[in-house]
């Protein structure tokens, strides 16, 4: 009877011992969430979007930090861009000067191709060369389709290849309903954008490389003795208005990109298919001033704020800084400011290596069950692997963090038990040992 609960016994103490020892040693990452807070439903933010109607056949209002649609009119309708085609010519041309590939001082030679261009002109020369700083403004000012084949060839060696850089750079901004054809505009049936894509291309432009609003909100540019007006008549109505582009082909109506700025809050403002060159303006403004009026504007943190410290296992740092990729801007209906819910979610530690901007949570702005934001929280920094020696002093380390107060209760228990069982099993020997001796 003894030596069948003695087998019992042991047995009992080998499988806490395997139970314990085999706990999640290797586990990388877990996540936790931070607590939702209290949850009331309430409209999403974007329900205003059906509270404003536009005359024109597309519209759409953008925050410009977040990328929030504020307001949309048949945003996804297919239309053809006219002179909105431009922004996305000076786009790769800032981004080829960001990459040094072009300079501003480079000569650009004007070709018989580009001289006989059509339509709304630079008037620049034939066989001349403009600086490229030049043929910016007569683009941007202007509106020059002369300046804008100029720049194709100057950039790529032809039209035509210029044209295919245009179709990838845009599919890389995400404007999944675009094609274009040309640089400048001028009727193609091929050619198509819409009121969603040109704000996101107009979003990019004015995030990346500010320093075009400058040249875009100039009243007046002249070259070569020829002074020519801007066509965004709301540069002289609104001093808040820095931008951004004008378009008109007579297939599709009267369009403007507006882009406005006030108390460091930035809209921006997408008409497409409006019958008068008026009405675009009219109501481009009425968009701004709406999203300026009825929403509020919330700053939760800026892109790259270090936010959270997690702890690395076995890498050469022992912590690493968490920072949101993306802006965090906020915007939600006035009255909705004081509703918003905030959630995080992180894992508690991470493993090495980790990679520089490798996504690790995310940020999460709701209204009730509704989604207004979520913010990829990502590394700030690389985290190499440590050597041997702390990788193997880290396992360690690791594994008695994680061990439960469970397991330490029941191995105490069974330590106890062990101590017993061998008391007793001295001590009936010593008993058998006497009964021998006498």
């Amino acid at each position: 009877m003894y030596a069948a609960r003695h087998r019992v016994i042991w047995f009992f103490t080998y499988a806490c011992l395997v139970g314990m020892l085999s706990g999640p040693v290797h586990a990388q990452v877990r996540g936790r969430a931070a607590d939702p807070g209290t949850r009331t439903p309430e409209p999403s933010a974007t329900s205003r979007q059906e509270a404003i109607t536009v005359n024109a056949k597309s519209a759409v209002l953008m925050e410009g930090a977040s990328g929030q649609i504020l307001a949309a009119q048949n945003k996804d309708e297919k239309i053809a861009p006219a002179s909105f085609v431009k922004i996305l010519t000076l786009y790769i041309v800032y981004d080829m000067i960001r990459n040094d590939k072009i300079k501003l001082t480079d000569e650009v030679y004007i070709s018989k191709k580009a001289w006989e261009t059509g339509g709304s002109k630079m008037f620049v020369g034939l066989g001349t060369k403009v600086p490229l700083e030049e043929i910016i403004k007569g683009i941007a000012i202007v509106s020059g389709n002369d300046a804008c084949v100029a720049v194709a060839e100057h950039i790529s060696g032809s039209v035509d290849m210029f044209v295919k850089m245009m179709n990838e750079t845009a599919q890389k901004l995400g404007m999944t309903n675009s094609h274009f054809d040309d640089p400048h505009g001028l009727p193609s049936a091929q050619q198509y954008t819409t009121a969603y894509d040109m704000a996101v291309l107009a979003r990019r432009y004015v995030n990346e490389f500010p320093e075009a609003l400058k040249i875009h909100s100039t009243l007046e540019y002249t070259y070569s003795g020829i002074k020519q007006g801007n066509r965004n008549t709301l540069l002289s109505k609104d001093a808040s208005i820095d931008g951004l582009k004008t378009g008109f082909i007579s297939e599709a109506g009267y369009h403007l990109v507006a882009t406005a700025k006030r108390d460091e809050r930035r809209l921006i403002a997408v008409v497409m298919g409006a019958k008068r060159p008026t009405i675009r303006a009219e109501e481009a403004l009425k968009l701004l001033n709406y999203g300026y009026r009825n929403f509020a504007f919330v700053s939760l943190f800026t892109k790259g704020q270090v936010l959270y410290d997690l702890p690395v296992w076995k890498g050469q740092s022992n912590n690493l800084h968490i920072v949101p990729g993306e802006e965090g801007m906020i915007v939600v209906p006035a009255e909705a400011k004081n509703k918003l819910e905030h959630e995080k979610t992180l894992p508690e530690y991470v493993v090495a290596p980790i990679a520089k901007n490798q996504e690790l949570g995310k940020y999460v702005v709701k209204i009730g069950p509704n989604v207004l934001r979520s913010i990829p929280l990502i590394a700030e920094t690389d985290v190499p692997k440590a050597g041997f020696l702390k990788i193997i002093w880290h396992s360690v380390i690791y594994f008695l963090s994680r061990v439960k107060i469970l397991t330490y209760v029941l191995l105490g228990v069974v330590l106890v038990i062990f101590f017993v069982l061998t008391l007793n099993f001295l001590t009936r020997k010593r008993r058998q040992k006497s009964r021998i001796r006498y």
